[in-house]
């Protein structure tokens, strides 16, 4: 007769890579941490709330803070959908990371995190309790709960490309290595929707005349003659007709527009501009 034992968890996929542990409850700072203790522990990776991050790059994933309730993002922290986990997995074999970081709210969720990713189990677990005081867990814990804010251990130009329309701010902290040299890791802020600040929207109107407003303050515009808003999923596309004045260097100016409607709305708005189009429909003599 058969019988019923103990589920024997399949062996890892990636035995060589050795894991490191971080654990603590949501909201007290373990992703603000992350790039430092990554640094700290020579890990050449940081798996967090979904997202494969290496150096300044989201490698692969897609971020938990992006869905709409917080059991879809528990859920996706977990990779617990098999095509968001295969492609986890396929980034590691191509990025063979000698150390990996694992974040997780208890060992149990970073246990279920690296089997769904053909990881071994962490060889050393850290708890942030032991690596920040009180008062800063307390802190970090009012900004979860009165602010809705949420931090992601990677660059703020690398997750507008995934967050485009939602609150993104960049956090800078300056640390040093274990050599002691002074490193500035940035990581960035972002606001999820399902928290309970509700979903964040700019109107394409907003944007557009806002977009009006920063060409209309650069010599050589006359005037704007339309702007469009095309939201897509890699970004947003604007488009913009200009009229300019004789005599100016056209394409110097187009230039100048481009460059401006991209550093401008981007940081006005938080809106991840995936491309700035300019012509120029009209010379005009006035």
């Amino acid at each position: 007769m058969a019988s019923m034992g103990k589920e024997i968890a399949p062996s890892p996929l990636f035995p060589d890579v050795e894991v490191v542990a971080l654990v603590g409850p949501s909201g007290t700072g373990k992703s603000h941490h992350a790039m430092w203790v990554a640094q700290e522990h020579g890990c050449e990776a940081i798996i967090d709330d979904g997202l494969l991050i290496s150096g300044s790059r989201i490698i692969a994933g897609r971020s938990a803070k992006r869905e709409e309730t917080k059991l879809a993002a528990v859920r996706r922290a977990v990779f617990t959908a098999p095509s968001h986990a295969f492609e986890v997995r396929a980034a590691i074999a191509e990025i063979k990371p000698k150390r990996v970081l694992v974040l997780g709210t208890s060992l149990s969720m970073v246990e279920r995190i690296v089997e769904r990713l053909g990881l071994p189990n962490p060889s050393s677990i850290l708890d942030i309790a032991d690596l920040q005081s009180d008062e800063e867990i307390t802190e970090a814990l009012r900004h979860r709960r009165q602010e809705g804010k949420h931090v992601i251990p990677a660059p703020t130009f690398e997750v507008k490309k995934t967050f485009s329309g939602y609150l993104v701010d960049p956090l800078q902290i300056f640390v040093r290595s274990r050599e002691q040299r002074p490193t500035i890791l940035e990581r960035s802020v972002v606001r999820p929707t399902y928290s309970y600040f509700g979903n964040f929207y700019i109107a394409d109107n907003v944007v557009m005349y806002i977009a009006s407003q920063i060409c209309s303050e650069i010599p050589g515009v006359n005037k704007v003659l339309r702007t469009i808003v095309i939201n897509t999923s890699e970004g947003t596309i604007l488009e913009v007709e200009l009229a300019l004045a004789y005599g100016v260097q056209v394409f110097s100016v187009m230039s100048e527009v481009q460059a401006k409607l991209k550093q401008k709305l981007e940081y006005l708005t938080g809106i991840y501009l995936a491309s700035v189009d300019v012509v120029t429909r009209k010379i005009s003599l006035d």
